[in-house]
């Protein structure tokens, strides 16, 4: 992963008007974007008409057209995190409207992410979305952990890093949030 305490300061200051900042903080962080877009493209359909890259893209161009006053290395990976799920959402509803529900695009949510052993189960996006609105309705932690793994495709250690957790909370509160969507989903 890349230089945290450098992506801190570059945030900060790219928060308070530095456009050179943004110039040098874009090449430490597109290639852990491009890495969760393509962990997310993994899941899902292969007939999947949005790329990985258009994906990232259609982030920055977002990122760059906002004011936003960055907490933290940590904040910025949540909103990449949670932008790369409303763009991914918004998109599976507008396939849905064009096949008229048909065409629903398929992905997998393993519970078990990293152990070995079981099949992951198979959603659609839209039911994955909902059952992460659910989740955040009554532990936002566990939902952003969830998204932090699944929509910005963050490593174990990665995650550790960013939120500050130790490694026994992060498992913890992984299991039961993947435990908990898998029985949401599963009852649906």
């Amino acid at each position: 992963m890349e230089d945290s305490s450098n992506i801190t300061v570059l945030l900060n200051e790219w928060s308070e008007g530095n456009d050179r900042a943004l110039d040098r903080l874009s090449p430490l962080v597109y290639a852990q974007l491009q890495k969760a877009a393509r962990v997310a493209f993994r899941r899902e359909a292969h007939n999947h008409t949005l790329q990985p890259t258009a994906l990232v893209n259609e982030v920055f161009l977002k990122l760059v057209d906002n004011d936003i006053p960055w907490q933290s290395r940590a904040h910025f990976y949540a909103l990449t995190a949670r932008m790369m799920r409303r763009l991914l959402i918004n998109h599976a509803h507008e396939r849905n409207a064009a096949k008229r529900g048909g065409d629903q695009v398929r992905v997998e949510f393993d519970e078990n992410r990293g152990a070995g052993g079981s099949q992951p189960l198979q959603a659609d996006l839209l039911a994955l979305d909902e059952a992460l609105r659910a989740l955040a309705a009554q532990d936002s932690r566990k939902a952003e952990l969830v998204e932090l793994q699944y929509f910005a495709g963050l490593t174990f250690g990665e995650m550790e890093a960013v939120t500050g957790l130790s490694s026994s909370t992060l498992d913890r509160e992984l299991r039961f949030a993947r435990a908990w969507m898998k029985n949401y989903l599963a009852t649906q």
